[in-house]
């Protein structure tokens, strides 16, 4: 099937059936794919000849430096491809659910601050242009003014093209990303002078300008190029590493943080405005590109800034039927 991976090890060709079936029933599989992929190589690099309790159980370990979530989840995709299996071959291997990694409560995300945003963007000045990486400081500064102002996923980043970048109405059409959904994205002001900035950077350095050209491109291994979503993520680190930016747990923020920040920051100057936050949350699920406002809710964890903004809202709504005087005597 097009756009499907190609796996090489003993169990490769079912695992090629197990995603066009997935893909027939109208799921893209993207993520699925990735993580079959991780596998395939295991088996091949293991010369391993099946998927056994033993395999399974040595790339189950080798993923111990994963988050205990991540990892449940993964071998929870392949023993939903295990079941699929034994349809078919009754006597094949499927994993044992109760042995897998507990879940956990997910970390608190952090929310950046401008004085954080700050320093990250002075921490990509201090990239200096070289030979092999023209545009790396420029493109860490859009990078995290882009995420920071849009809310844009990593993923959706990397796949713009210039041709994806619409000057006249300053607008960014994302398409079809997670849930299959495409959406518009508007820009801000700020955003579309620091993105003019960056593409000006872009054509002095002989970068491609047609319109399926990657937004973001870089020169590491000779001509330009478009950047992987690991690629990014790894440049990004770097600059908020050196930004100096921590958590309460003394750790650098997530990438993905910045887009809980965009989220809990909107929500915040909707109660400050006085504005009626449940009847705005659905145009923030569509600037998000949520399937529905409740995938938005996990986004909405409640934070002291929003928490503030909620108390003072409420202090507001109930001055005028909270008075001295006001409240009837028990009857009792």
């Amino acid at each position: 099937m097009k756009n499907l991976p190609t796996f090489t090890s003993p169990i490769g060709p079912l695992i090629t059936r197990y995603l066009a079936m997935k893909r027939a029933s109208g799921r893209r599989a993207v993520s699925m794919a990735y993580i079959f992929q991780y596998l395939d190589r295991f088996l091949v690099s293991s010369h391993a000849a099946d998927l056994t309790r033993e395999t399974f159980l040595a790339w189950s370990e080798s993923m111990d430096s994963l988050h205990a979530n991540t990892r449940a989840g993964r071998l929870r995709i392949v023993y939903h491809f295990c079941l699929f299996r034994r349809r078919e071959h009754p006597d094949s291997f499927v994993p044992d659910t109760t042995q897998f990694p507990p879940w956990r409560p997910r970390p608190l995300p952090y929310i950046f601050s401008e004085s954080d945003i700050l320093r990250v963007l002075a921490s990509t000045e201090r990239l200096v242009p070289h030979k092999a990486s023209l545009l790396h400081g420029a493109v860490a500064r859009i990078g995290v003014v882009i995420l920071y102002t849009t809310g844009l996923r990593r993923g959706e980043l990397v796949r713009l093209t210039l041709g994806d970048y619409d000057t006249t109405d300053h607008v960014f059409h994302v398409r079809r990303t997670k849930f299959d959904k495409s959406r518009l994205v508007p820009l801000s002001a700020d955003t579309v002078a620091e993105l003019d900035r960056y593409l000006k950077a872009r054509r002095q350095a002989g970068a491609p300008c047609h319109e399926d050209a990657p937004l973001l491109v870089h020169n590491h291994c000779g001509p330009f190029r478009g950047y992987t979503g690991c690629g990014l993520g790894e440049l990004l680190r770097k600059v908020i590493r050196a930004a100096g930016t921590r958590t309460s747990r003394g750790r650098p923020p997530r990438i993905h943080d910045l887009r809980f920040t965009f989220a809990v920051q909107a929500l915040s100057r909707w109660y400050r405005a006085g504005a009626d936050v449940q009847t705005r949350l659905p145009a923030l699920a569509t600037y998000l590109g949520h399937v529905s406002v409740l995938s938005t809710q996990y986004y909405l964890t409640f934070f002291p800034a929003t928490a503030e903004a909620a108390s003072e809202r409420f202090h507001v709504h109930a001055a005028g039927w909270l008075c001295p005087g006001t409240v009837e005597a028990d009857p009792s």
